[in-house]
């Protein structure tokens, strides 16, 4: 009997022997052949939501020819408002060059019939050639989706409204008509950086004729975390031939490109707040996305206007 337990603890001894090396024997093998550790990750996507994925605040590289912040010193005697024009040409140039489409956040107030709105929160798509945009908006109005690419739908913009609206399904609506232009100070064919600043270098070359004009260079500024230059422009007294009392433009000092800008009116009173007339902010910039057509089709893009 003695030696029959002897040699079932023998037995269990040997089996738990064996069962160590093979733990060690298996632990050997995965530290030589796994380099990295091996995760599973969930990839379950929310069906029910209609929101476009919103792109997260990384650093967007930069062109090759944007090394250096912009330079806005002034040459010789010429208008303070030349260095000006030619940092917004520069941008011109790096988004006609360099940049084929973005996405971003996009904030914009505007004052209409003399009255400032609320500020609208948007995600923004754009596509350079040809022209496309696409907005899906945050807030105000949660929800609404608004296309519209140069040339298409008789270059008429496309809209799914949100709320109940929504049931309605899709309209077409002339980019300067009554309905599309609601709430809105300029249509969406003026949409962009691009836009901007094409707008902006034809409002300072007129200002050029005249004088009443400071601008001032502030280069350690940022917008939501980017290192921006600061560029203000001040006319210190109304006149027929100037659009604003205090225009501010911010360059990303990375991509040389205006990422923010806001314009303020005369004050009513002397001493008083400038009245804000304009501001439009493009946050979580994202370039070359390698876009499509499709991004922009409201009709065979799965990922948006869903009913």
């Amino acid at each position: 009997m003695r030696n029959q337990m002897s040699f079932h603890r023998a037995s269990k001894f040997v089996a738990s022997a064996a069962l160590v090396v093979l733990i060690l024997s298996t632990v050997a093998w995965a530290q030589s052949n796994l380099t990295e550790p091996v995760y599973r990750v969930a990839a379950e996507t929310d069906k029910a939501s209609t929101t476009p994925a919103t792109p997260v605040a990384v650093a967007t590289p930069a062109p090759a020819a944007a090394a250096a912040p912009l330079d806005f010193t002034r040459q010789g005697e010429e208008h303070p408002l030349m260095p000006v024009i030619r940092g917004l040409q520069t941008g011109q140039e790096v988004l006609d060059k360099s940049i084929r489409d973005y996405s971003c956040t996009f904030f914009k107030q505007e004052r209409i019939d003399g009255e400032l709105g609320e500020q609208q929160q948007i995600y923004l798509k754009v596509m350079h050639q040809p022209f496309s945009v696409y907005m899906f908006f945050k807030q105000p109005h949660a929800g609404r989706e608004v296309v519209y690419v140069q040339g298409q739908n008789d270059n008429k913009l496309v809209v799914l409204d949100a709320g109940v609206k929504r049931f309605l399904g899709k309209m077409t609506l002339d980019v300067n008509g009554a309905l599309a232009m609601k709430g809105q100070r300029h249509p969406i064919t003026s949409v962009g950086i691009r836009n901007l600043s094409a707008k902006l270098v034809k409002v300072f070359e007129g200002e050029t004729k005249y004088g009443e004009c400071e601008v001032s260079t502030n280069a350690n500024t940022k917008i939501n975390g980017r290192p921006t230059t600061m560029v203000q422009i001040f006319h210190p007294q109304p006149r027929q031939n100037f659009r604003w009392h205090v225009a501010r433009l911010f360059f990303d000092n990375e991509l040389k490109i205006p990422i923010h800008f806001d314009a303020y009116l005369w004050p009513e009173q002397p001493g008083g707040k400038p009245p804000l007339e304009e501001s439009y902010t493009y946050q979580n910039l994202k370039i070359n996305n390698n876009f499509t057509a499709l991004q922009f089709d409201p009709n065979n893009n799965p990922e948006i206007f869903k009913q």
